[in-house]
């Protein structure tokens, strides 16, 4: 959604780092730069001249010119000033003080309206909540239906006492809808409502009547991302309309410039409270206005990389896969496959990548990325035997014809996904024995200690081992052999040991040798 604009404002900022000093002119052409870039991203007019502003007032003050890196307090200028267009904190929402507690959606008729009612119901669900989704929305055609489906998927109740495609007053609806969720113990209602093609009166009106039936504790105005300066439009009409508390922005996964998310907040005074990046329901979150920033500025979004995958990974899957990398137990194919989908579950990898900072200027090699891939490698695994997961030394030339066969893949592709499984197996023994790890177990360190405990090795020599075993040295007044005497230099610190017969009259001290003085 942001790419445009922040490949504009990271190469705004590029040119200013070999700047040591900033200078008027240089504010100037940065704030110039700064406005065509969210001028393209279709950012409203007014956001623009306040955001240019308020950056260019800054840029000008104290904390620029005496700074030591005045291009990185330039960034955190820019950085600090989407923080606050975006919305400054993370609005949470608001629970009523007796259950239920009450969220009425409401937008134009194919902003993702129903869909999105899905991914709260879910996301409430999973927060250990028990929502309820009602079917308020009787005039477009199986839009009911859609919400039963959407309620099944997510796992949650559904109230639509009436068909809808034109049949039903869907205030009577909402109203009903509180009193059931009380009986049924469900202390969340996600109320759907109608939406139109355009803003009119009707629309406006019914809005409004069911705002007053079940006085909700809060209102979401849900806005397509991609419909760019419309969406401030539509925003300000139902502010005026029927009022709303926070903003829900839909489609952020899309390619349109997403100047609507820089936009609405300024304008409506409205916060952005979620946010939608894809249309599984799972891709649905909290709006941070602090990690959107550091996103369009190509910082990296790390926290929700993290969230993300204390949400998708199981801890007894991850603990026993840490315990059998510890323990040194052979890494298998099965491993292998386990981690994969582990790392598949969290989402598209190019989506993971992006969240990594600094990766705005891969981006190219980021679209090249195809999770299809890894989809091909689950199906080589699978087309194998349990024995040939467990050793994949045994896969030869026919088995491997075999298994492209089964996984609809050619020979070459399993042959590397045989020899990528080799290597990554030898890192995995790596790192358990602990080579290159300092405080692994099986390290360098473990190992001396486990040396020192079985105590000195017995050689295979068997003077040497006599000598070992014994645990005894040479007398002090036996004859000193020179380093190196026929593979006895050194032996005992270079004396003779006892009961060696030399020759009558022979003295080893005064043997010389090549090179000794």
């Amino acid at each position: 959604m942001f790419e445009t604009l922040s490949d504009r404002l990271t190469s705004v900022f590029s040119s200013l780092r070999s700047k040591g000093r900033l200078s008027d002119a240089d504010i100037d052409a940065t704030c110039r730069e700064i406005r065509i870039a969210l001028l393209e991203a279709d950012v409203a007019l007014p956001v623009v001249r306040a955001f240019v502003a308020r950056v260019k007032e800054r840029a000008r003050g104290a904390e620029v010119s005496q700074a030591l890196n005045p291009a990185q307090q330039v960034v955190k200028i820019v950085h600090d000033e989407l923080i606050e267009v975006l919305g400054g904190e993370t609005r949470r929402l608001r629970f009523a003080k007796t259950p239920p507690t009450v969220i009425m959606l409401a937008g134009l008729q194919g902003s993702g309206k129903t869909t999105l009612a899905g991914k709260l119901a879910r996301w409430l669900r999973t927060q250990g909540h028990a929502p309820l989704l009602v079917a308020c929305d009787l005039q477009r055609p199986n839009a009911v239906q859609q919400l039963s489906v959407l309620a099944e998927r997510a796992e949650v109740a559904v109230f639509a006492p009436e068909p809808g495609n034109g049949v039903g007053d869907p205030v009577d609806v909402a109203r009903r809808s509180i009193e059931y969720a009380r009986q049924k113990n469900h202390d969340m209602v996600i109320i759907d409502t109608a939406g139109r093609l355009g803003i009119d009166q009707e629309m406006m009106k019914q809005a409004a009547d069911i705002r007053d039936a079940v006085q909700p504790d809060e209102i979401l105005f849900v806005v397509d991302a991609m419909i760019g300066q419309d969406a401030v439009t539509t925003a300000q009409a139902f502010m005026e309309g029927v009022g709303f508390d926070a903003v829900v922005l839909t489609k952020l996964d899309g390619d349109a410039r997403g100047g609507a998310a820089l936009s609405v907040r300024h304008v409506t005074g409205r916060p952005i409270m979620f946010a939608s990046t894809g249309e599984k329901l799972e891709d649905f979150d909290l709006f941070h206005p602090d990690r959107m920033a550091s996103r369009i500025l190509d910082m990296g979004d790390i926290l929700t990389l993290i969230e993300q995958a204390q949400r998708t990974f199981d801890e007894q899957e991850a603990a026993k896969m840490a315990g059998k990398l510890v323990s040194g137990e052979e890494f298998t194919l099965d491993d292998f496959l386990e981690q994969m989908m582990m790392v598949r579950r969290l989402g598209p990898i190019k989506n993971l990548l992006g969240m990594m900072p600094g990766m705005g200027q891969m981006r190219d090699q980021l679209n090249k990325i195809d999770d299809r891939d890894l989809d091909r490698i689950a199906a080589i695994i699978r087309s194998m035997t349990p024995a040939e997961r467990r050793d994949p030394k045994i896969i030869n030339g026919s088995r491997r014809e075999r298994i492209a066969r089964g996984s609809g893949v050619t020979v070459t592709e399993v042959n590397n996904l045989v020899v990528r499984f080799f290597e990554a197996q030898k890192m995995m023994k790596r790192m358990a024995s602990g080579l290159g790890f300092p405080g692994m177990p099986g390290g360098r360190k473990a190992k001396a200690q486990k040396k020192a405990k079985k105590g000195r090795r017995v050689s295979g020599d068997p003077r040497k081992a006599a000598l070992g075993k014994a645990g005894a040295r040479p007398p002090q007044d036996a004859p000193q052999l020179p380093p190196g005497l026929g593979g006895l230099g050194g032996l005992g610190g270079g004396k003779l040991p006892p009961g060696l017969n030399l020759p009558p009259g022979f003295d080893p001290s005064k043997l010389k040798f090549p090179g000794k003085k």
